[in-house]
C-alpha cells in the first residue's frame, strides 16, 4: 500500500510539474508528461506496467465519455463522411499497410499478426494534436474532424484487432464471418449506446440535485461500456454515442447548477487521466527495451522502420486521394462544393495529415496480443516507437506548422459566430420583457425599466462588436481598449469587495460560513467575465 500511495503521490506530481512547466514554455504537455515517465521508469523503485485491461475498462471509457461531451453533434453530422473516411477507411488501410509490411519484410511475422499490430497503431490518439491545436488556432472545422476521428477510429480498430488476433491464434476464420462480425459489433454499440442515452435522459431529467446528477454522469461511461462488453458489441462506440447524444441534449436536460458543477468536474477527470496515462506511455521505455535481448539489431531496425514509414506515409496519401477524386465522389468523402460544407483545401489537408498522434489507445490495445504470439516482444516495440515518434515528434512541431500554414477562419470568424448569437440571446431577452409587461404582477412591472435598460445595453455592445468584427479580415483579432479596461475595472471590484470579506472574517463580524457563500457570489460573477482575448 506504501508503495502504491507513492507511485500515485509521484505521479501527480510529476502531472503538475509537466503542466506548469509546459504552459510557461509554451510546449505540449503531453510531451513533457512522456519525457518525464521515461526518466521516472530509469529511477530506482517500483514502477507500474501497462495493464491493457485497466486501460481499456477504467481509462478509455471516460476520456471518451468527456471528449464526446464536449464535442458538437450538429458539427459532426456536417462532416460526417469525412469523418467516417478517416475513422473506418484509413485505419483500414493503416492496418492492411503494416500488416502487409511486417509479413513481406520481416521473417517469422504472419499476416494476421502484422494486420494486428496495424490496427493496434492505426487510431490516432488526438489529445496532444487537439491540445495543441486549439492553442494554435486550429479552425473550428478541422477541430470537429480531428475530435471525430478520435471517438469514431478506436472502435474501428480495436473490432479489427479482436479478428485478426482470432485468425493468429488458429480460430476460424473467414472474410465474411469478419465483416459480419464488424457490423454486428458496430450497429450493437450505436444501438445500446442510443439506447443508454434515452433512459438516462429520461432519469436525469427528474434529478434536481447536482450532486446526484454529478454522480450519474461520472458513472455512466463505465457503465455504458460494460453493458456493450457484456453483450459483444462495441463498448468504445456505445461510450462515444452515448457522450455525444447527452452532450447535444444537456442544455434542455440538466439545470444550471448541475451544468456549473459537472463540467469542472469532467474537466478534473481529464486533467489527471490524460496526465497519468502520458506519464504510464514514458514508464514503458525501460520494460519495452529489456524485452528486445534475444532480437539482432537488424531486425528491430526493419520492423520499426515498417511500421512507423507505413503510418506516416498512409496519412498523407489517404488525404491527397480523397481531395482528388471525381467531384461527385468528392462530395461524399470529403465535402459539397455547392453547399456550406466545401471540400478541404491543401493547407486544411496538411494540417490534418500532421495531427495523427499516437497515444495510450495503441499501447492498451497491442499489449492485448496473446503471449503465444511470436516475436511479440518486437511488435510491442514497433507500436511504442510509432506512439514516441508521433506523440514527441509531430507534437513539438504541430503549432509551428500550423502557423505556418496561417489557415484562416480561426479568431476572428469564432469571436463574430459568439457575438451573433449573444445579440440574437439578448434580443429574445427583450421580446421576453414586451411580453411580461402584460403581467398582473405589480413587482413585476417595477423590475421592467431597470432590466430593459439593461438588456438594450448589452445588446447595443454586442452590435457595436459585430460591426467591428465584420469589418474585420481572418487575422488578428481587433482589441476594444474600452471593453477591456471596463472588463479590468470590473475584476479590480470584485477584489476589493473579496478583500473586504476577509477583513471581516478576520475581525469576527462575519462567520466562516457566511464568507464561503459571499464569496461563491462573487466567484461566480468573475467566472463569467470573458478571458484576455475573448469576445
Amino acid at each position: 500500500m506504501v508503495e502504491t500511495m507513492a507511485l500515485v503521490l509521484g505521479g501527480l506530481v510529476l502531472v503538475m510539474v509537466a503542466n506548469a512547466l509546459a504552459h510557461r514554455l509554451r510546449l505540449p504537455a503531453s510531451v513533457l508528461l512522456v519525457v518525464a515517465g521515461i526518466g521516472y521508469g530509469y529511477l530506482p523503485g517500483p514502477n507500474l506496467e501497462l495493464d491493457s485491461e485497466v486501460v481499456l475498462y477504467l481509462v478509455i471509457p471516460p476520456l471518451l465519455y468527456a471528449a464526446a461531451l464536449e464535442s458538437s453533434l450538429t458539427a459532426l453530422k456536417r462532416n460526417l463522411r469525412t469523418v467516417l473516411g478517416l475513422s473506418v477507411g484509413l485505419v483500414l488501410a493503416t492496418a492492411l499497410l503494416v500488416g502487409y509490411g511486417l509479413d513481406l519484410l520481416v521473417a517469422g511475422v504472419a499476416l494476421s499478426v502484422g494486420i494486428a499490430v496495424g490496427a493496434a497503431v492505426a487510431p490516432p490518439d488526438p489529445v496532444a494534436a487537439l491540445s495543441i491545436g486549439r492553442r494554435a488556432g486550429l479552425p473550428p472545422r478541422l477541430i470537429t474532424i480531428v475530435e471525430g476521428e478520435g471517438l469514431l477510429n478506436d472502435a474501428t480498430a480495436l473490432t479489427i484487432l479482436k479478428v485478426a488476433v482470432l485468425a493468429a491464434t488458429g480460430a476460424h476464420f473467414s472474410l465474411g464471418h469478419a465483416v459480419g462480425e464488424f457490423a454486428l459489433m458496430a450497429v450493437g454499440g450505436l444501438a445500446v449506446g442510443l439506447a443508454s442515452a434515452w433512459v438516462l435522459a429520461q432519469v436525469r431529467r427528474r434529478v434536481t440535485d447536482p450532486l446526484i446528477d454529478t454522480a450519474m454522469s461520472l458513472g455512466t461511461p463505465f457503465a455504458v461500456f460494460l453493458v456493450a462488453e457484456e453483450i459483444h458489441v462495441s463498448g468504445v462506440l456505445a461510450v462515444v454515442v452515448c457522450g455525444l447524444w447527452m452532450g447535444h441534449r444537456a442544455p434542455s436536460m440538466q439545470t444550471s447548477r448541475s451544468r456549473l458543477q459537472s463540467r469542472p468536474v469532467w474537466h478534473f477527470v481529464e486533467y489527471l487521466l490524460e496526465g497519468y496515462v502520458f506519464v504510464l506511455i514514458g514508464q514503458q521505455l525501460p520494460h519495452t527495451l529489456r524485452a528486445l535481448s534475444e532480437y539482432d539489431l537488424r531486425t528491430i531496425v526493419s520492423a520499426s522502420a515498417v511500421t512507423l514509414a507505413a503510418v506516416l506515409l498512409v496519412r498523407p496519401i489517404w488525404m491527397y486521394v480523397m481531395a482528388h477524386l471525381p467531384s461527385r465522389m468528392h462530395a461524399r468523402l470529403g465535402g459539397d462544393p455547392k453547399g456550406d460544407n466545401p471540400p478541404l483545401s491543401f493547407r486544411e489537408l496538411t494540417a490534418l495529415t500532421w495531427a495523427g498522434t499516437r497515444g495510450v489507445i495503441t499501447l492498451a490495445a497491442v499489449f492485448t496480443l496473446p503471449p503465444e504470439v511470436p516475436n511479440r516482444d518486437l511488435l510491442l516495440f514497433c507500436a511504442y516507437i510509432v506512439v514516441m515518434v508521433t506523440l514527441i515528434g509531430q507534437g513539438l512541431t504541430f503549432a509551428p506548422l500550423l502557423r505556418a500554414l496561417k489557415l484562416p477562419g480561426t479568431d476572428v470568424s469564432q469571436a463574430r459566430s459568439r457575438n451573433e448569437a449573444r445579440a440574437a440571446a439578448m434580443e429574445a431577452a427583450v421580446a421576453r420583457l414586451d411580453e411580461l409587461e402584460e403581467s398582473e404582477d405589480p413587482a413585476i412591472h417595477a423590475s421592467l425599466p431597470g432590466a430593459r435598460r439593461l438588456a438594450e445595453a448589452r445588446l447595443e455592445r454586442y452590435r457595436n462588436r459585430l460591426v467591428v468584427l465584420n469589418a474585420t479580415e481572418d487575422e488578428a483579432l481587433p482589441v476594444n481598449e474600452e471593453y477591456r479596461a471596463a472588463q479590468q475595472s470590473r475584476r479590480e471590484m470584485i477584489t476589493a469587495q473579496r478583500e473586504e470579506l476577509l477583513a471581516r472574517r478576520d475581525a469576527g463580524l462575519l462567520s466562516d460560513a457566511d464568507l464561503r457563500i459571499l464569496e461563491r457570489e462573487l466567484d461566480h460573477e468573475e467566472s463569467i467575465l470573458p478571458s484576455p482575448g475573448k469576445h
